[in-house]
């Protein structure tokens, strides 16, 4: 298993657990640390299951036994108390009487853990086969509706900066179009939190069926979207009160995408830094000037 920390996987596997398995699982995440000092026996008492129940719930998620899930529990714990960027006890939960120190705190451990967690597990053969194929594509579809769809149009910033000819699409019927005219020289990417987004999904399937060469990236590597995928990018999620799984994973897949513009960039060099050399100019010619260099 991966360095993600356990209590992840569990969150994102929780919508599709139900009945007795959810149980176990929602008693996890409300309390970790107790229950790795508690045995199945117990752990199956409390949450009103039974043993049997508990180790059909460590399967469910991918792991081999309650000792592999033990074990995991440990490695988050010690991964907590020796992280420089969490060294604090800071809980995810924020309170309407909590202050404002602790809000920050709470909302920038949550998004440095994410980071962390995010770099801790890309795999770097799929990033690499992402970066080759998006480098040689004719061209490239990226799809991505609400929060999903702002990392689109991120993405398609960003590739075009260095010559690419993308476009990011958040509106189904058109990405749909434009999906059913790629041909297997082209890449769609597929950006969605949960990977189970029915607008996402469907022009990602669709390029698939073309013959295009899909990329997904999301939190969930079980999802409708991973499957479909030829290429698989994952990232974590930072959730916190007031902010859902969506919201918290933003800065995680920014990373993905940093990481996946820069090795593009690297294979595509010339082009990359001719079609820098022609923009750089841009930025600074519309900023405004100070009263003083007037």
């Amino acid at each position: 298993m991966a360095s993600t920390d356990v209590t992840v996987l569990i969150r994102t596997e929780l919508p599709r657990l139900a009945g007795s398995l959810r149980k176990v699982a929602e008693l996890i995440l409300a309390d970790p640390t107790a229950v790795a000092h508690t045995s199945a026996a117990e752990l199956g008492r409390r949450t009103g299951t039974s043993q049997a129940t508990v180790t059909r719930f460590c399967r469910a998620i991918g792991l081999d036994s309650y000792q592999h899930l033990l074990i995991e529990l440990a490695k988050e714990r010690g991964r907590g108390e020796t992280s420089d960027w969490s060294n604090a006890e800071i809980g995810p939960d924020i309170s309407p009487d909590d202050s404002l120190e602790r809000v920050v705190n709470v909302v920038g451990h949550a998004d440095l853990r994410a980071v962390q967690q995010t770099i801790e597990r890309i795999d770097l053969d799929a990033l690499e086969r992402a970066a080759q194929a998006i480098a040689r594509a004719r061209r490239i579809d990226v799809y991505g509706v609400g929060g999903s769809g702002a990392v689109a149009l991120e993405t398609e910033v960003r590739l075009f900066r260095i010559g690419c000819a993308v476009r990011g699409w958040n509106e189904v019927h058109a990405a749909a179009t434009s999906a059913a005219l790629l041909t297997p020289s082209d890449v769609a990417i597929g950006i969605s939190h949960s990977g189970s987004t029915r607008e996402t999904l469907e022009p990602f399937e669709l390029a698939k069926e073309r013959g295009a060469t899909t990329v997904a990236i999301t939190a969930d590597p079980r999802s409708p979207l991973a499957r479909a995928a030829d290429i698989r990018l994952i990232s974590s999620s930072a959730e916190t009160s007031f902010r859902t799984g969506s919201i918290g994973a933003r800065h995680s897949v920014l990373v993905l995408i940093d990481c996946l513009y820069v090795r593009v960039a690297q294979l595509s060099y010339t082009r990359a830094s001719a079609s820098l050399a022609l923009t750089d100019h841009i930025s600074p010619q519309h900023s405004a000037k100070s009263r003083r260099n007037r």
